[in-house]
């Protein structure tokens, strides 16, 4: 089945929003784009099961740095940046 790239963005964040939804999390950041990425680099420099292992760790450490006071979309975006970068050194 193919989707569009509009299609793509807009299962994927109404999934999100039922997940935040769920976990009670309803302003929690998600830049989708980020984390695909990061998902997809490590997938191709590790292997393709790292992406979801990354990507939990990835949300874990960024609610622990929130938790510890820092700015929430901050702190997701310097653990992305941070485990992009090592993936991608692989």
């Amino acid at each position: 089945m193919s989707v569009s790239d509009e299609e793509f963005d807009r299962v994927l964040e109404a999934w999100a929003e039922k997940v935040r939804a769920e976990l009670a999390i309803p302003d929690a950041p998600l830049d989708l784009q980020q984390v695909l990425g990061v998902a997809g680099v490590a997938a191709h420099a590790v292997m393709r099961p790292a992406a979801p292992i990354t990507t939990y760790l990835a949300g874990y450490a960024a609610g622990v740095a929130a938790a510890g006071g820092a700015d929430p979309e901050a702190a997701a975006r310097d653990v992305l940046d941070r485990v992009r970068r090592l993936a991608a050194a692989k």
